[in-house]
């Protein structure tokens, strides 16, 4: 059974359609929240149950392509003409676990009842930017040419600006500024990349370009690669383009932290992994990555060690683990590849999970210092909500995070080169820290009473006294400190229940993930889907 032309396209394009037009009618009705809300739904929605259909798909069928508008796919010496959408294994996965994390984050910001600056009046423009933000993520894992994955960035650049500065408090801009210069100069540097790629191949489409670039001299291949991972470096954060994340995340409030934490540095990941297996195959950066992935887990989780918030914790952990994904992806192995696409799978929603979990401790507690927490294992619900994930980070068994760290450190003994060895001790010391880290986290706030942190007597003194005495204190109504909404717990429980998902059925998932990277390593599949006929190759 295939699918007809029109199905075809309409399932293609309805992860990227469905929250562009939900953004703009939710803009319009921005005077009716319920509708807003409604709207909003209904386009996550739909561009889950798209994804899911695609994942399925493309595991039966193999990679689809649409060229958007009907231009002809055999383009000649122009190569193909117009927007081309491709969905493989890896972006129809990236795909579903995206949507899935937009929903239930969404879910848990309404329930939270965000608010713009002052706590009478509702944040209109709260929705339409967050399904913005959810058109840049979808098209960026389709886009089949470079010119619209740069414009993916953009469309995630301005929506980011707009949900890091909501209430306009001064640490919330600063941050907000701070993010915006850095991703101008990476959108500058890829733009860059975008011109040479142009001038050396006559072409932006991926798969065209991919084949024009066998004739494109070594030298010059190298330094178009090397412009290009710098712009996808700074997106994904990988070390030492990396110091601009623990500074621009933790203000935000907690939905836009949790979804920027678990998809935005994904996206760049994502573009370093096509990069590296369809336009620049045989492993000339490889040496260069291996080093980056080991800076990054190594300085990222030392500097999770000194900080006392937990967000900026998570922010610094982030970064870390940003290390194992480009761990695998340097190995330019299968197996290497597939340990990354999983580790990516897991840490998406991990680390979304946990800064979900940060919101509920602020409402529970009012702060998310660890010099003012304490006592929250009274909390069985939070307690049970922190320490699941927080182990599944940290690498124990049986849990995801142990399973992905155990592929990539066998991917990396099979390599057996010394620097793949010195990554897997890395590996081995990086998740030991990060199980320090939580475990840190875990003892200060949840057994710990209260009245035996430094500064404890200014949580139980209310939210007054937050307010006057914190500068860290990162959402601005603390009017319901000591409650936590049902419609943000329910979210965060899902959000742990995928996570146990994917360990559960690690071994399934794991051989989607090999299919996967079998098909990334054999670029001809994707070639032949976007040059050929663009059905199922």
């Amino acid at each position: 059974m295939t699918l007809s032309h029109e199905w075809f396209s309409t399932l293609i394009v309805a992860p990227v359609l469905a929250p562009m037009m939900g953004a703009v009618l939710t803009l319009i009705m921005g005077r009716y929240p319920r509708f807003q809300r409604v709207v909003t739904v209904a386009a996550i929605t739909v561009a889950f149950v798209a994804s899911c259909l695609l994942l399925y798909l493309t595991n039966r069928d193999g990679t689809y392509a649409l060229h958007v508008g009907g231009w002809d796919s055999k383009g000649g010496d122009l190569g193909p003409l117009g927007i081309t959408l491709v969905a493989d294994q890896l972006s129809a996965l990236m795909l579903v676990v995206s949507t899935a994390v937009l929903l239930c984050v969404m879910l848990y910001a309404v329930g939270q009842g965000i608010r713009d600056g002052t706590t009478e009046q509702p944040v209109s423009i709260f929705l339409p930017t967050y399904l913005l933000l959810c058109t840049g993520v979808c098209n960026a894992f389709l886009a089949g040419d470079l010119f619209n994955l740069y414009v993916s960035f953009e469309v995630l650049l301005a929506a980011s600006f707009v949900l890091l500065t909501l209430g306009a408090s001064a640490d919330r801009v600063r941050a907000g500024v701070s993010y915006v210069m850095v991703s101008m100069v990476s959108s500058l540097i890829f733009l860059a990349g975008i011109a040479f790629a142009y001038a050396a191949t006559g072409t932006l489409n991926l798969a065209e370009m991919a084949v024009r670039l066998e004739d494109v001299p070594d030298g010059t291949k190298g330094a178009l690669y090397a412009v290009l991972l710098v712009a996808f470096g700074i997106k994904a954060a990988v070390f030492p383009l990396s110091t601009w994340l623990p500074d621009s995340y933790p203000t935000a409030p907690a939905p836009v932290t949790a979804v920027f934490a678990g998809l935005l540095t994904k996206v760049g990941v994502y573009a370093i992994i096509r990069a590296h297996t369809l336009l620049f195959p045989g492993g000339a950066m490889d040496r260069v990555l291996l080093v980056a992935g080991l800076l990054t887990m190594l300085v990222g989780i030392f500097g999770a060690i000194a900080q006392s918030d937990i967000k900026r914790l998570l922010s610094f952990t982030l970064v870390s683990h940003i290390g194992y994904m480009i761990f695998g992806i340097a190995l330019s192995t299968e197996f290497g590849l597939s340990g990354a696409i999983y580790y990516v799978a897991h840490h998406i929603l991990v680390q979304t999970t946990l800064f979900l979990v940060v919101g509920l401790i602020e409402r529970q507690a009012g702060s998310a210092s660890l010099r003012r927490l304490g006592g929250l294992a009274a909390s069985p619900l939070l307690a049970a909500l922190f320490l699941i994930p927080a182990l599944n980070l940290g690498g124990i068994p049986p849990f995801s995070g142990f399973i992905g760290k155990v592929a990539l450190i066998e991917a990396g003994v099979q390599e057996g080169s010394v620097l793949a060895w010195i990554l897997v001790a890395g590996s081995v010391v990086t998740s030991l820290l990060t199980l320090y880290v939580v475990a840190r986290v875990w003892t200060k706030a949840f057994w710990r009473p209260r009245a035996d942190a430094p500064d404890g007597e200014m949580a139980d003194a209310g939210p007054a006294a937050l307010l006057e005495g914190s500068a860290d204190v990162s959402f601005d109504d603390r009017a319901d400190v000591g409650r936590m909404p049902i419609g943000m717990v329910v979210p965060t429980i899902a959000m742990v229940a995928a996570g146990l998902v994917l360990t559960l059925w690690a071994g399934p998932f794991f051989e989607f993930t090999e299919s996967a990277a079998a098909d990334l390593i054999d670029s001809s599949i994707y070639l032949d889907a976007v040059l050929g006929a663009g059905g199922p190759r």
